[in-house]
């Protein structure tokens, strides 16, 4: 019978699961809900950098199809090594640990899903590996034997379910270069030898697997140099930086909020300083998980200088690395390695802020130094917890909020005089009223004003929170203080592109477009890589100044990063529609609709607090004519 419809190919097959997930789920459902994600999307990232694609991914397991069985299994020992080192901190009952299976083999492959005996067999393949380990089928290891420098057991030939004759079955057994294992490993041995030998012996084992450690995997090969000329962006005149992301080495993946946290410490002091270019941490964290070379970062976000680091967290200690590299020449500036206690981590972050600024000749003047550290806490578990509700306020969900509130409203009771969480509660009240849930705006954003006062009055070096109370003031009409307040926030932070996002707002709800355009620009210059909301309200402030070329590109970068932000799609809407491109108007008023079939015009003018009601009318009377309902 002929397959109509239906496209063959051969294909090498990688098929992972979860030993002991069910185990898992029984232990603690959400900690194996977040870690399983997390892990998800690292083996997604790795199938992409070996040239695979993720077809699904049920339950625990992940399927991934590649066109080299070499890729494939090269992808396999690399998830393992990678999967190995996050486990490596956690307590046996914890552990998250992989069995994968490759096959080649024909499938069928329907709308990118694919079906058969040759997915069916990389299953089987699966099945039969150990916890952490990999097997592979005969075709397989036909293709690898003399490719990968791998060593591979001979299972012999095992009967599977649902496959009518036997296939022969390979145990990759050597993961060369795999850092994770020999870590793994020697850990391990010294755990046995502690036991049998003694403090001394083992103290002599310790420094040489130490060393050891440090001479295999510390040490950084010289960086490629990156161009000025293959720069995305014109190279700043003062020293610019990007901080990277720093790995989170705990081997747990829910210990995620605290490397970020640190990273996003780190940007904030150094984006105090205005004699240094500082990118946003929105851009920087979109190279987190990927195996990014220096120079591609510096070329993509225009930068001289570039951080990267690690962070291991365990109990009441911390442990990270991070080094300084000048990517222009390839050099490294500074490296150090920190082993503190944990209450000790607003002391560190500070050392390696003023490590970066005394390695780039950077001058502080008194008044600088006075404002470059925000106020701390001596209540660790307030910190831990303002991390928290950070990290869920930025998932910008319904459930991200309230949880973000639940963490803000207990750090606040650890430490009533620490101000970030003050700022992360306010900042939940408001979005109450974007999305809907508060049971009183009025009494939300009247509560969300107080919190962030509250958070300036603790620390009135606290930039990004005269950003919010700006923004806060202009959508309750008082125009004039809320360009004030967020002028004073972009004084005290002139690298924070989150407060001229802020300052593009209340420029253009208050009549002022040139000014609303130049904030935006710094905004996104800043911040290379943004959110869907920078190159929506860059769309906005083009519109109204009437660059309708420049709107359109930047309405449709937006519904790009965000297809189905139906703002987005109702800013390039009016931009298409004052632009006289009608039917692009239309189009896009289709999407709105789809997204959001509730959209009424009556409704969105209420919420547009423009000082000149007649501004509002432009972008009104443009949707109008794009064919949204009254």
């Amino acid at each position: 019978m002929a397959e109509e419809g239906f496209k063959r190919k051969l294909a090498a097959i990688l098929s992972a699961d979860v030993e002991g997930y069910s185990r898992l789920m029984d232990d603690d459902e959400e900690a194996t809900v977040r870690a399983l994600t997390s892990f998800r999307n690292v083996i997604a990232d790795l199938t992409q950098q070996f040239r695979g694609r993720v077809v699904d991914s049920p339950g625990d397991n992940i399927l991934a199809d590649f066109t080299s069985v070499v890729d494939a299994v090269n992808c396999a020992v690399e998830i393992q090594r990678d999967m190995a080192e996050r486990n490596a901190e956690l307590p046996d009952n914890r552990k998250m640990q992989f069995r994968i299976g490759v096959n080649l083999g024909d499938v069928i492959d329907e709308d990118g899903r694919i079906y058969g005996d040759g997915v069916n067999i990389a299953a089987r393949m699966e099945s039969l590996a150990e916890a952490g380990g990999i097997c592979i089928s005969g075709r397989a290891h036909d293709q690898v034997e003399n490719k990968l420098g791998l060593e591979y057991e001979d299972l012999g030939e095992h009967e599977v379910k649902n496959i009518s004759r036997p296939i022969q079955v390979y145990r990759v057994l050597s993961y060369p270069g795999a850092a994770a294992h020999i870590v793994v490993q020697a850990r391990e041995n010294l755990g046995r030898k502690w036991r049998k030998i003694g403090f001394s012996v083992a103290g002599i084992v310790i420094v040489a697997v130490a060393l050891g450690i440090w001479q295999l995997y510390m040490r950084r090969p010289t960086v490629e140099p990156a161009s000025i000329k293959k720069m995305a962006h014109p190279l700043p005149e003062k020293p610019s930086i990007a901080v990277l992301p720093f790995d989170n080495m705990s081997g747990d993946p829910d210990q995620e909020y605290f490397s970020d946290g640190l990273t996003e410490e780190i940007i904030t002091n150094l984006s105090k300083i205005p004699k240094m270019f500082v990118i946003a941490r929105n851009s920087t964290f979109t190279y987190k998980g990927k195996p990014v070379k220096v120079k591609q970062v510096a070329e993509e976000l225009g930068v001289r200088y570039v951080l990267e680091g690690s962070v291991r967290k365990a109990d009441d200690r911390v442990r990270i690395t991070a080094q300084l590299i000048d990517a222009l020449t390839g050099h490294h500036l500074w490296a150090e390695r920190y082993d503190r206690d944990l209450k000790d981590i607003f002391a560190l972050q500070d050392e390696i802020t003023m490590k970066i600024i005394n390695a780039l000749q950077v001058e502080l003047t008194e008044g600088e130094h006075a404002r470059l550290w925000g106020k701390g806490t001596d209540n660790i578990e307030a910190y831990l917890k303002s991390l928290r509700a950070r990290e869920y306020y930025l998932t910008q969900t319904i459930e991200g909020n309230a949880l973000a509130r639940r963490f803000a409203e207990e750090a606040i009771a650890l430490d009533p005089e620490y101000p970030p969480p003050y700022h992360a509660l306010s900042a939940t009240h408001f979005m109450d009223v974007i999305y809907g849930t508060a049971k009183s705006p009025e009494q939300s954003m009247k509560r969300a004003v107080e919190l962030i006062k509250k958070a300036i009055d603790l620390d009135d070096s606290y930039a990004l929170a005269y950003g919010m109370l700006g923004l806060l003031y202009t959508l309750l009409g008082k125009y004039e203080e809320g360009i004030n307040e967020t002028q004073k926030g972009v004084a005290l932070d002139p690298n924070g592109a989150h407060n001229y996002l802020y300052l593009e707002i209340n420029f253009r709800f208050a009549g002022r477009f040139e000014e609303s355009v130049q904030a935006i620009e710094k905004a996104i210059r800043l911040n290379p890589f943004p959110p869907v909301t920078y190159y929506r309200h860059a769309c906005l402030a083009y519109v109204y100044t009437k660059r309708y070329e420049d709107a359109i590109t930047a309405g449709q970068q937006a519904v790009k990063v965000s297809p189905n932000d139906y703002l987005s799609h109702m800013a390039l809407a009016s931009a298409y529609s004052l632009s006289g491109r009608e039917k692009e108007a239309r189009s896009e008023a289709e999407e709105v609709l789809r997204i959001n079939p509730k959209v009424s015009l009556q409704y969105t003018a209420s919420s547009l607090p423009f000082k000149n009601k007649a501004d509002g009318e432009i972008y009104i009377g443009a949707l109008r004519k794009a064919g949204l309902p009254e």
